[in-house]
């Protein structure tokens, strides 16, 4: 049973669903929360725990097999005492994100606010379409969105959304590029139009290939433009490819700079790519669902200057802001075009004739119908902290991402994959004594680094002693991708990062 509290009064091994509300007793109900807010809670501090693994890892055909013989759903009902042990049990399968060495994806950690703003929201169990359904999550979400607006320095009232992920912010923003130039694709398509095109960074995330093509553009329509060393996309070759698209017979109509690129956290040239924009008659839209955090610094905002003269922005809250995921807010400064690109005007939700002004009915300007309460994870993470803690909380993870690339240059084992990271991003490879002779470019060493991040990879897993990315990227062998996310991350941190591979890797 594991850390599953057996002090309570009630014998749930004889208690099933129909005891507890709507149909059965207040009392059980509430002991029966209780004892699974338990369950959260001592997960929660194991996570928290830098003795504990990270994840204790099981290999997939080994835990499929597990599942099918004894998670299968049944005809007959389980008591409520064998839904606490599987509870239990999915909860210590799963990987500690919370963890202070949890450095895997572009998420980590746990706000606890952020956390009870998700239960709030799961118990009233509402949806975002109207303003009769989501009364205060609806108004929530508006002035959240203005505050981000004005974090991006509009002044105007602003639109937007929160979606399920930065992909989804990524599509509304090549949606609404496209309606706002050819109004006229919402109801005729993309038949007899010429070949639109738009330009990102090499580097871009994999998302904007997928708008495409699910726009009908095909990604064919997707221009990658070259990046110089920095992984800055170059805006001379923005130019360049832009007046050959048009000398083709293509229409250029739109381009995604990057606020901090999924692998090197680079932060695409803003400025120039505006004044290209401009010329060209082209919606410039900033993905920032990594790097926009950096606005809440003072020290760090400058890596966005620009941001103010752009069309529309991709920012999530549970990246660097650390609310919990998910949580992706879509701002438009044109007020008013998502509503234009996706009203359907379903008279059986959006009637005209409602006792309330229906301009506070959100759900018309949206691609979903039901929508998650995602905002208020967002807001009431924010007002706990106010701007000053966010502040704080991401100086601090600039301040890690700073102390890592200062022990990377020091230790002889570790090289820089690029040198001087803009955002929390530090990439490099281990290269451990036995290759330490062998020339950098030579085919041999190339070979062999590639296997060395990989199976330092699955060393750190087995033992749980903390998750890091590695990938390729353009010529380059697989490398570590170190990124911090996560409040809780602290310099013992970083030493130990540095520690544990050099022990993992030394005899590769």
């Amino acid at each position: 049973m594991g850390d599953i509290n057996n002090n309570s009064a009630f014998d749930y091994e004889n208690l099933f669903h129909n005891n507890i509300l709507p149909h059965g007793k207040i009392g059980i109900t509430e002991d029966f929360l209780h004892r699974f807010t338990d369950l959260i809670f001592k997960h929660l501090v194991k996570a928290n725990d830098r003795k504990e693994k990270v994840i204790d890892f099981t290999h997939p055909h080994k835990l499929e097999a597990d599942f099918n013989e004894n998670f299968q759903i049944e005809k007959d009902p389980l008591s409520l005492e064998k839904l606490m042990v599987d509870c239990q049990r999915v909860m210590d399968l799963s990987v500690k994100t919370a963890h202070p060495r949890m450095f895997n994806q572009l998420f980590s950690g746990c706000d606890l606010v952020s956390m009870v703003a998700a239960w709030v929201t799961a118990g009233c169990n509402s949806s975002m379409y109207t303003h009769e359904m989501a009364p205060a999550f609806n108004l929530i979400e508006n002035l959240t969105l203005q505050k981000m607006g004005k974090m991006c320095g509009w002044d105007e009232e602003c639109d937007g959304l929160f979606n399920p992920g930065g992909s989804i912010s990524n599509l509304y923003a090549v949606q609404t590029a496209l309606h706002y130039h050819f109004p006229q694709t919402k109801d005729n398509g993309l038949f007899g139009m010429p070949r639109l095109v738009m330009f990102i960074s090499a580097h871009s995330h994999y998302s904007m290939s997928r708008a495409a093509a699910i726009l009908g553009m095909g990604t064919e329509s997707l221009k990658k433009v070259p990046v110089d060393s920095q992984g800055k996309f170059i805006p001379e070759k923005l130019e360049e490819m832009v007046l050959e698209a048009k000398q083709k017979g293509e229409v250029p109509f739109f381009v995604c700079c990057t606020a901090g690129t999924t692998v090197l956290g680079a932060y695409d040239p803003i400025e120039p790519t505006l004044e290209i924009c401009k010329k060209y008659n082209m919606w410039c839209h900033i993905d920032a669902a990594w790097g926009g955090a950096c606005l809440l610094s003072e020290k760090h905002k400058g890596l966005m200057k620009g941001v103010e003269r752009a069309d529309s922005v991709t920012w999530n809250p549970h990246k660097l802001m650390g609310a919990l995921i998910q949580c992706s807010a879509f701002l438009v400064k044109r007020k008013g075009i998502l509503a234009s690109c996706n009203k359907m005007n379903a008279s059986y939700l959006f009637q005209k004739d409602k006792m309330y002004d229906i301009k506070y009915d959100t759900g018309d300007k949206t691609i979903q119908c039901g929508r998650n309460i995602d905002a208020f994870k967002c807001w009431l993470m924010w007002r706990a902290k106010g701007d000053s803690g966010i502040e704080a909380q991401i100086d601090q993870l600039w301040h890690c991402a700073a102390l890592l690339y200062s022990e990377c240059k020091r230790r002889d084992a570790f090289e820089m994959v690029m040198e001087n990271p803009e955002c929390t991003n530090v990439c490099f490879w281990y290269v451990p004594p036995s290759l330490q002779h062998l020339d950098r470019k030579s085919p041999e060493f190339m070979e062999k680094i590639n296997a060395v991040a990989p199976k330092i990879k699955e060393r750190m897993m087995l033992k749980g002693s903390m998750m890091i990315g590695y990938q390729p990227l353009d010529d380059k062998p697989n490398f570590f991708r170190m990124v911090f996310a996560n409040q809780a991350t602290k310099d013992e941190d970083v030493y130990f990062l540095c520690d544990e591979i050099e022990r993992l890797g030394q005899d590769l």
